[in-house]
């Protein structure tokens, strides 16, 4: 099992993709892009300018950095670049760093959580 695999740049693909979800803007981006994939860098940016203000550029580079994590592919399409999710580097993250955490003791407390928090209310 690798636990650290760095890229060319001394970065693992992991800490791209974490680096790329930190951030609620892409975020934004990318539930939009499950929502309807295939966008344009325009359609995307009404999108982000529905939450926060943002210039093209703004979007530009959060789109730039989600593509640079494989988060999102783009295809040109006429004269259109297409921007689609990419969602197998989140899988390989929650494989990775979520599932084990899930596991049935982690169900089991988390149940018991939300029980004595009803017990509370």
């Amino acid at each position: 099992m690798t636990i650290w695999s760095p890229n060319v740049d001394g970065v693992s693909d992991d800490d791209l993709v974490f680096k790329a979800l930190a951030d609620p803007v892409r975020r934004i981006l990318l539930d939009a892009l499950f929502e309807q994939d295939g966008r344009t860098q325009s359609q995307l940016e009404a999108v982000v300018r529905e939450h926060v203000e943002m210039t093209r550029f703004g979007v530009a580079k959060h789109l730039r950095l989600l593509e640079e994590a494989n988060l999102v592919v783009t295809r040109k399409e006429g004269r259109s670049k297409l921007h689609h999710l990419n969602a197998v580097p989140i899988r390989a993250i929650h494989d990775r760093w979520i599932g084990k955490y899930t596991a049935a003791r982690a169900s089991a407390l988390l149940d018991l959580k939300r029980a004595l928090e009803e017990d509370e209310s």
